[in-house]
């Protein structure tokens, strides 16, 4: 493709570049002239990569691609969503006027710049693919792994349809991904390394993503050579060897043969392209910032230079392509045509669109049992050993137990979990969890995939309960959190029936992936109206093992809580993850679940369940203690340090305190908690934790349950305030835990 040289552009192709330029350029300078000082992060400078866009999704289209999704930063965003993805212009004139940013819309809102959509895109040939382009916020590169997991679900989703039941990677991939980039951002942020990582790996392949560069020279105010050590901005995509295409935007004819080609390769080897279209940014960072400031140098060659538009239309009418009548009359049309929608919307309140607020189901009101002769018919599948498989000696009798810990009363943690995906699967639901070594589980406790002792070919045994093996992914992912917690978010988008599962080695780890929570699930549904049922596996519990071992951040997760965003619990026992599990798979209201699992409590005698806990009941957000009336004490607390308490008052022979189990942290079941403590009328109230007095459940449980306590006061028994959430000694960990539990005794 490169060596022989490039052909002539045909006439009409000419046409659609030129009349993609002029959309783009006069897309700018109408709203630059229309809404004086609005933000808009214009695509000025950078306006090939239309043409771009549309040479690329027209390709789609014409090969029969079934969709094309987009991730992209603010830059640009709205030209993209105007002149390819095909929102109106109308609608668009209308966010500037402020007429959608009523909370009737969806939630908070967010402006307009980070929005998406969805649509038809029809190219010049007349063939049609879908269109998708993701809402993303200012976190520049964070929808990278979002929109590769979308992809994925999608490309899940169409291999199910199709009935390919087997679990091999794609030999194709009718969904193309396209994520457009920044030069100073795609070398600066870390997620773009880790998305590039995700991009050849068994459970993340997409076929190759289409990369573009849009490739101002400038980041915010700072220069290349502040911005990166690397020659190339691009430098960061030789890690997995993509091809990166550097090509001049004011010329677009060469801008668009590359896409072309960019487009073929991806086709060809189902591997990332990377095109770097070099280019300027006519305007600030913003259509309010002065750029020269900081640039003084750069602006005044930009302020002097003609724009692409012009420069091309001048090319074609000086090489006789065209008549300078015909580019003038084109652009007269288009400028004539947003002139028309603006007076048709200027001023022009449209209908409000109703916000979708579905109720969530009480999970004391929905049944999630299932039948004895299901639970067999899943355990039975942990010992159906195919044939001449040899399962590794010490784990031969932990799969043997899992059929006979249900005729005795002990399923523990892996086993309830096993009977909620083993009857989610046999129910129709698909099942997704991936994370750092969640196939065996950190603590060599799920076994969800068992190697051969001597080839390591694998065995998926709950795979044995569908014929669709591509319904159960377990997913052991790349050392990253950012990255690998965005894809899992993104695909639960998605495939909604499906349970998407993320798992943290350590609870801990996943402030790797802040931004991912911040920014996608716990506010995507108020900003964007987008439902994600992700599911966040973070284990927590102080045994201690150190600063980074114990906390998963609960105070950080109930702080993010509001206006029913998301579910926290932290089940006490393995049936109540069980029910849990299946309530959240039931709820229509589709909302994320924040899991904090257990540690030393996976293998505990005390928190194991019986099977007639699965046969029968319900998720419930408080359980209350049936064993003490009218007490003189009563203590609220949630997680593993219950059984600890429940030890310590055996061993006391305490018979005047009661144990509440806060299962759910949010949203807070005030009306359960207050009818617990309440049949203990003269008791005093303590709030029992782990965690320092500053960390865990108490500052969010100080400040929504004290007041509806009856004017009883809630009092505190936890480590005192830290700005470590442990500490790193053992010895002086055991001191502090039976102080605690001492404390909780004697108050």
């Amino acid at each position: 493709k490169m060596e022989v040289g490039a052909p002539r552009t045909a006439r009409d192709e000419q046409l659609r570049i030129l009349r993609k330029l002029n959309s783009a350029e006069a897309f700018e300078s109408f709203l630059q002239t229309k809404f004086v000082g609005q933000k808009r992060f214009s695509l000025e400078g950078g306006e090939s990569v239309i043409p771009v866009l549309d040479a690329v999704i027209s390709s789609a289209a014409e090969t029969g691609l079934d969709e094309v999704c987009i991730g992209m930063p603010h830059r640009g965003r709205l030209n993209v969503l105007a002149n390819i993805a095909g929102k109106s212009y109308g609608q668009i004139f209308q966010e500037f006027e402020g007429n959608y940013r009523d909370n009737e819309v969806h939630g908070s809102g967010d402006v307009k710049y980070h929005l998406g959509t969805k649509g038809t895109f029809t190219a010049e040939s007349g063939a049609t693919t879908k269109i998708y382009l993701a809402a993303n916020p200012s976190h520049l590169e964070a929808v990278n792994p979002v929109l590769e997991g979308i992809v994925r679900a999608k490309q899940d989703k169409l291999r199910s349809k199709a009935g390919d039941l087997t679990v091999d990677e794609q030999t194709s991939y009718p969904v193309l991904p396209i994520l457009l980039h920044g030069d100073a951002a795609f070398a600066g942020q870390g997620v773009v390394s880790e998305t590039l990582s995700l991009s050849l790996l068994k459970g993340y392949r997409t076929g190759g993503t289409i990369h573009i560069i849009v490739n101002n020279q400038v980041g915010f105010t700072t220069s290349p050579h502040a911005a990166r050590s690397s020659t190339y901005s691009t430098d960061i995509a030789k890690m997995i060897q993509a091809p990166v295409f550097h090509v001049n935007g004011d010329d677009p004819e060469a801008c668009v043969r590359i896409a072309k080609v960019a487009f073929e390769y991806r086709q060809r080897f189902n591997k990332d392209v990377v095109i770097d279209m070099i280019c300027y940014r006519r305007r600030g960072h913003n259509e309010g910032d002065e750029p020269s400031f900081t640039q003084p140098r750069m602006y005044k060659l930009i302020d002097a230079k003609r724009t692409t538009r012009v420069l091309y239309s001048e090319a074609l009418v000086g090489r006789g392509d065209i008549t300078q009548e015909e580019s003038d009359e084109i652009a007269r049309e288009f400028q004539a045509q947003l002139e028309g929608i603006f007076n048709a919307v200027h001023d022009k309140l449209p209908e409000k669109p109703a916000f979708n607020r579905l109720e969530t189901l009480d999970p004391l009101q929905t049944n999630t049992s299932i039948t004895e002769d299901v639970a067999r018919t899943i355990a039975s599948t942990q010992v159906a050993v195919p044939e001449n498989f040899k399962v590794h000696p010490k784990l031969t009798p932990q799969l043997q137990r899992r059929v006979t810990m249900l005729d005795d009363g002990t399923i523990d943690w892996s086993g309830g979990e096993m009977l909620a995906f083993g009857s989610l699967l046999l129910e129709g639901h698909p099942i997704r969890i991936a994370g750092q070594d969640v196939g065996r589980g950190t603590f060599s406790n799920r076994h969800a995939v068992v190697r051969d002792h001597e080839d390591g070919s694998e065995w998926i045994p709950l795979r044995g309960l569908i014929t669709n093996d591509n319904q159960f992914f377990v997913v052991d992912s790349l050392l990253s959190e950012y990255a690998a917690m965005g894809f899992e978010y993104g695909y639960s988008v998605e495939r909604d029936n499906a349970l998407v599962l993320w798992e943290g080695q350590f609870g801990d780890f996943a402030n790797g992936a802040q931004t991912i929570i911040d920014e996608f699930i716990s506010s995507s549904l108020q900003k964007w109206g987008e439902r994600s049922s992700v599911v966040l596996l973070l284990p927590h519990g102080y045994e201690g093992q150190g600063p980074d071992h114990s906390s998963g951040r609960i105070e950080r997760f109930l702080t993010l809580c509001a206006e029913n965003n998301m579910t926290v619990a932290q089940p006490t026992s393995a049936a109540s993850y069980f029910h849990l599990l299946r309530w959240h798979m039931k709820n229509p209201a589709r909302r994320p679940l924040i899991v904090f699992e257990p540690k030393s409590m996976l293998r505990l005698k005390a928190a194991a369940s019986k099977l007639s806990d699965f046969t029968s009941g319900t998720f419930k957000p408080v359980i209350g203690d049936s064993s003490v009336s009218n007490a003189s004490r009563v203590i609220l607390c949630s997680g593993k340090i219950y059984w600890e308490l429940l030890a310590e008052r055996t061993k006391l022979g305490d018979t005047t305190t009661a144990l509440i189990r806060v299962e759910q942290l949010y949203p807070l079941p005030v009306n359960e908690i207050v009818a617990e403590v309440n049949k203990h009328p003269s008791a005093n109230v303590l709030w029992v934790q782990d965690e320092p007095a500053n960390q865990g459940p108490w500052p969010f449980i100080q400040a929504n349950l004290s007041e509806h306590l009856g004017g009883r006061e809630l009092r505190r028994v936890s480590r005192r305030a830290a700005a470590s959430p442990a500490t790193g000694s053992i010895y002086v960990h055991e001191e502090e835990q039976k102080a605690l539990i001492a404390e909780a005794f004697s108050r």
